[in-house]
């Protein structure tokens, strides 16, 4: 069963042009798997009926196991971050697989090692994209080796800037530009349906896009659906992205670039002047754009 749009999310998806985007990619993202490396996945939720990889690529590097289950209790801390992120994925490429990789614990928590452990398992159990909506202060060798051997096999990462307001971007988010990494990287962060920067998101001159991150409705766990706000839900937007146009044969080399160029203006608004320059290229995520590029 594919995972259906939700009409609460109706004006985001007109944001950022997601009905033109998928009639432009009528696969929707078939045949394209995107690791999602998070706090695991409400796993029996009806939106992934179907839609996960096959369970041998499961793996929860938190805990040691195989089963990347959300742990927590509901409403406390990090709880339900992974089933949003993978539900945001698949509202904008609803026919791609989801890979459910655990690598932050209920409170948000995780270990870099967790984290280039699970981009290495991702790259080698077929995943074409990763989604990190997670980040750290500090750059990270062990991280930064593992992304590197995922730009190497073309496997395409999108990562998050996070949400503390600052001149400054996380990392790995703030990798994406590196020389070795901007064919396949692209970093993220929010914009509120107007184009300002949201409160929260963090900005800077080598952030590369924003995509709308505020209340965005998803699935939470234990059944239930919820809407959350952050970088982290701008990032699954561009994923989804990414796996439309793979889905569709676009030419993978070029597309890390082609979408982070063909985003809608935000520098337009006033509000953003202050940001001039630090919310990207050009700043808005624009599917319709992207995708009519990308399939030419």
């Amino acid at each position: 069963m594919l995972f259906r749009s939700l009409p609460e999310n109706t004006a985001l998806w007109q944001n950022i042009r997601l009905e033109e985007g998928q009639r432009l990619a009528p696969q929707l993202g078939a045949g394209v798997t995107v690791a999602v490396l998070d706090t695991g996945l409400d796993l029996q939720h009806p939106a992934f009926d179907g839609a996960l990889s096959a369970p041998s690529t499961w793996r929860d590097f938190y805990d040691g196991d195989a089963d990347p289950q959300e742990a927590g209790a509901y409403g406390t801390g990090a709880y339900g971050h992974g089933t949003n992120v993978a539900g945001i994925t698949l509202q904008i490429a609803p026919a791609a697989k989801i890979m459910p990789l655990r690598v932050l614990g209920p409170d948000g928590s995780g270990d870099v090692v967790m984290v280039a452990q699970a981009i290495d398992w991702a790259v080698a159990k077929g995943a074409q994209v990763i989604n990190l909506s997670l980040g750290s202060i500090e750059p990270s060798k062990v991280v930064q080796g593992a992304l590197k051997r995922a730009a190497d096999r073309g496997v395409l990462v999108v990562s998050s800037a996070g949400n503390d307001n600052r001149n400054k971007i996380t990392y790995p988010a703030s990798a994406a530009d590196q020389k070795d990494l901007e064919l396949t990287a692209v970093s993220v962060g929010s914009v509120d349906l107007h184009g300002v920067k949201s409160s929260f998101s963090n900005y800077a001159s080598n952030l590369e896009m924003v995509a709308p991150g505020e209340n965005v409705y998803a699935p939470a766990p234990e059944g239930r659906m919820a809407a959350w706000s952050g970088t982290s839900m701008a990032a699954p937007m561009v994923s989804g992205g990414l796996a439309l146009a793979l889905g569709a044969g676009a030419d993978r080399r070029s597309l890390a670039g082609l979408i982070t160029s063909t985003a809608g203006n935000v520098y337009g608004n006033q509000a953003n002047d202050a940001f001039r320059g630090k919310l990207g290229e050009q700043g808005r995520l624009d599917l319709a754009q992207f995708l009519s590029s990308a399939l030419k």
